[in-house]
């Protein structure tokens, strides 16, 4: 059985693990070492367990831990190039640190996973993961995007579970104490995906037969897992769909573990 699990998630730090048995994979670090080590440590997961760390982009969110914990456990790290080198060129990974650029639309082996990343719209390089599982299982994670491009469209296709940005509800983003500049780079086609945007992908991939979403990196300030869930519910509300019959829709929680969602 393969599982998707969000360790912690948010505008203070994003990480995620997608687990198949006792293997599993750690996708981005955004917080330090104990916080990420404990948590690791309260779900039961070895690092001796860990194929490896995909980084996602450079953005604190994401990449804020990794140094502490590589220097404590030397895992193996991937990303884009373009990624890659910034985090080694600012010292965010250690210089013994084992660094392996994925060649976007490739599948590639890591450990017993298959690994496909793909690039998403945002103001720095970054790319979503699309992972297979050794039981034949097929996800595919996506966030920091501002725009679904056929890339994101393609690897989202055919998965058993979709873990998708639902960043920001527009209306809080509008009304709320953020400046007009940075309303407008979260709303553009390099920022966020909001909870409409979201929503309406989710019904789509329904419709494809997909029936297991994560909705992920909710923004503190502009949204809450409640809203969030509402938003969806109510586009597939209005198309037929019932949630928890005809599929399972669950919000990554900010500071704490959120259930496993198996697929």
């Amino acid at each position: 059985m393969s599982e998707f699990i969000s360790l912690y998630s948010g505008s203070s730090g994003n990480s995620s693990v997608v687990r198949c048995g006792e293997r599993y994979l750690i996708v981005d670090m955004g917080k330090g070492v104990r916080t990420t080590g404990a948590t690791l440590k309260e779900l039961e997961l070895n690092i001796s367990d860990c194929d490896g760390i995909l980084v996602t982009h450079e953005h604190s969110d994401h990449v804020k831990g990794l140094s502490t914990f590589l220097k404590k456990y030397p895992l193996p790290v991937y990303g884009a190039e373009e990624t890659l080198e910034i985090l080694d060129a600012n010292g965010v990974v250690p210089a013994t640190c084992d660094l392996t650029a994925l060649t976007p639309g490739r599948e590639e082996d890591i450990g017993v996973f298959g690994v496909k990343a793909f690039p998403t719209s945002h103001d720095v390089p970054c790319v979503g993961y699309r992972i297979h599982t050794p039981d034949e299982k097929t996800m595919t994670i996506a966030t920091d995007l501002g725009v679904l491009t056929p890339a994101v469209h393609e690897a989202l296709s055919g998965c058993d579970l979709v873990a998708l940005e639902s960043n920001y509800d527009l209306h809080m983003l509008r009304s709320g104490p953020y400046p007009y500049y940075l309303r407008a780079r979260i709303e553009s086609v390099r920022g966020h995906l909001s909870n409409d945007e979201c929503a309406a992908k989710l019904l789509e991939l329904i419709q494809e037969g997909c029936k297991k979403f994560a909705l992920c990196h909710l923004s503190q300030e502009n949204n809450t897992p409640m809203l969030a869930l509402q938003t969806v519910f109510s586009t597939l509300g209005a198309a037929g769909v019932v949630p928890d019959k005809d599929c399972v829709v669950q919000t990554q929680r900010r500071n704490e573990v959120s259930p496993a969602l198996a697929f």
